[in-house]
């Protein structure tokens, strides 16, 4: 009897043991199918800024002029463009369009004008001058259809302001000293304006105030001697 006794509780502590170390084998196993290899592991996430992916900063397109201050010029640069077969964009102006010369304006050719443009307003003045900005040429109501101001003309239709000399013609550049720069400014108008003969610049600006399609320009150098 206590050899039977002595045997059952030696195979009860035979198969405890066989009972544990199962236990302690699928613990094993299933921490190692349970970890991640390395072609598993998700790599941490970048968050997205805040209002969405950002974009680099936008740029002008090459040649664009950025708008000047003021809401009337808010310039609007395309294929709307004015040019001179004088001179070059930022070159020299002959003395024949001078006080020098000949005091005529300038040949100057207008292309792209825009859809909706009833009338062209052109403005030519000194930034340069020493007691402020000088105005050489006002010119208004030109109409749509011209694409070419011959030298020494006004365009059939339009009208002429008063520039710094009182006068309402065009004035030609005369520098006291150094070289100046003068802009040649041309609006696309949407309307005609209602102004008397003689009006000032001041004047043509406020006029056109809301009604600019679009504008562009053209900038000649001058120098007495130079």
């Amino acid at each position: 009897m206590l050899g039977d006794e002595t045997g059952a509780a030696q195979g009860g502590r035979a198969n405890l043991w066989i009972a544990i170390a199962g236990i302690l084998i699928a613990i094993v196993f299933i921490a190692l199918i349970s970890r991640p290899t390395r072609d598993t592991i998700i790599p941490p996430q970048v968050a997205e800024p805040i209002g969405g992916i950002q974009t680099e900063e936008a740029t002008l397109p090459p040649g664009e002029v950025p708008a000047l201050p003021g809401g009337l010029y808010n310039e609007t640069m395309g294929e709307f463009s004015i040019t001179s077969s004088a001179f070059a964009d930022n070159g020299s102006i002959p003395p024949e369009y001078t006080a020098d010369g000949r005091n005529v304006n300038p040949p100057l050719t207008i292309s792209g004008i825009p859809d909706g443009t009833l009338s062209l307003a052109l403005i030519m003045d000194d930034p340069d001058a020493p007691a402020g900005t000088w105005d050489h040429w006002i010119v208004w109501n030109i109409p749509p259809a011209t694409s070419e101001i011959a030298a020494g003309s006004v365009p059939p239709g339009a009208v002429q302001g008063a520039n710094g000399w009182g006068r309402s013609e065009y004035g030609g550049p005369s520098p006291p000293s150094g070289t100046h720069r003068y802009f040649f400014k041309l609006y696309a108008l949407d309307t005609i304006l209602e102004l008397e003969p003689g009006a000032n610049k001041a004047a043509v600006e406020r006029a056109m105030e809301g009604h600019i399609v679009a504008q562009t320009r053209l900038v000649g150098l001058y120098s007495r001697g130079g």
